[in-house]
């Protein structure tokens, strides 16, 4: 069991990594093409991969699951989760948009009680609340720089969140490429769906980068900026892989607080690639997020050693 929650610990550390590569990469595009076509060209060069990964782990006949509604409904809270975290990143500097993200390890160990079972102290209750005054700090209400586009990175949170906690449920029988290919599969479709109903509807511009981003007709890329979206798929079939795996070999309040290790990643990117500096409230605010979820992992490890512990000093 110990080995499984050290794999599952590595496999989440690899794919926040992994995964942090996507946030540059589709915010140097957001301004040109809508999220609907990067996610559509992701997914189609992430098909093949996924293809050949599940015939190598389980056999293409394990995406003919006797679950596949579950696994279908958490692609679609994944898709969801993934288009309007995408859309806060076009009108957020990546630091801001990651920092307010990371309340999904704090969404995750609260709901793992009520949904999974897990035990949830007291504890881990305060730390949700502590990285709440974290997101305050961060969207300094009143200060009359608030952009509503922090809403949809904190959506994406809870959705994410719960998705994982379904990874948990079903990972007895689902495996994680069969999880990553639903999801490539649902991201696909559901991109084309997006885009098609603006397009019957009319609707083809908007004022705020987000709407712009999601709204915006599809156009033909460039050479290079195609090579930007297709790398994206390559980034998403391993990531997916990873963070399914985390989740399906330890338990979530184990591991969660391990997507803080993003922190490094996405404000370096912004740096790197878009001049971006965060922010005092920023730093503050993620501090005092990653310090709840720190907390939170500290207190769990106790809860889950005091067993061990009686159970050495017991006569019997």
């Amino acid at each position: 069991m110990q080995n499984r929650i050290v794999l599952g610990m590595a496999s989440l550390c690899l794919g926040v990594l992994v995964f942090s590569l996507q946030d540059p990469l589709i915010k140097a595009v957001s301004s040109t093409y809508p999220v609907t076509e990067v996610m559509a060209i992701r997914s189609i060069v992430a098909l093949p991969i996924l293809l050949v990964l599940v015939h190598a782990d389980v056999g293409l006949r394990a995406i003919f699951s006797k679950r596949f509604r579950m696994l279908t409904m958490r692609a679609f809270i994944l898709f969801t989760s993934y288009t309007v975290y995408y859309l806060a990143i076009a009108a957020l500097p990546l630091a801001d948009a990651v920092a307010l993200y990371f309340m999904a390890p704090l969404f995750i160990m609260a709901l793992a009680g009520p949904y999974l079972g897990e035990r949830v102290a007291w504890q881990t209750l305060v730390t949700v609340v502590v990285g709440m005054l974290g997101v305050l700090v961060m969207l300094r209400p009143g200060a009359g720089l608030f952009d509503w586009a922090a809403l949809l990175s904190l959506a994406s949170a809870v959705l994410y969140g719960f998705s994982q906690l379904m990874a948990r449920r079903i990972g007895d029988t689902e495996s994680s490429t069969v999880m990553a290919f639903y999801q490539n599969g649902v991201y696909l479709l559901g991109a084309a769906a997006v885009a098609g109903l603006f397009w019957l509807a009319g609707i083809a511009h908007a004022t705020h980068p987000s709407l712009e981003f999601l709204v915006r007709p599809w156009i033909w890329p460039t050479p290079v900026d195609f090579l930007t979206m297709a790398a994206c798929g390559f980034v998403a079939s391993a990531g997916m892989i990873l963070l399914s795996q985390a989740y399906r070999l330890a338990p979530a309040n184990s591991v969660a607080t391990f997507e803080y290790t993003g922190i490094i990643w996405s404000p370096l990117w912004g740096f790197l690639f878009f001049a971006e500096v965060p922010r005092s409230t920023t730093v503050v605010g993620a501090a005092l997020i990653i310090g709840a979820g720190l907390f939170a992992l500290n207190a769990s490890r106790h809860r889950s050693s005091a067993p061990a512990i009686a159970a050495t000093c017991d006569p019997a």
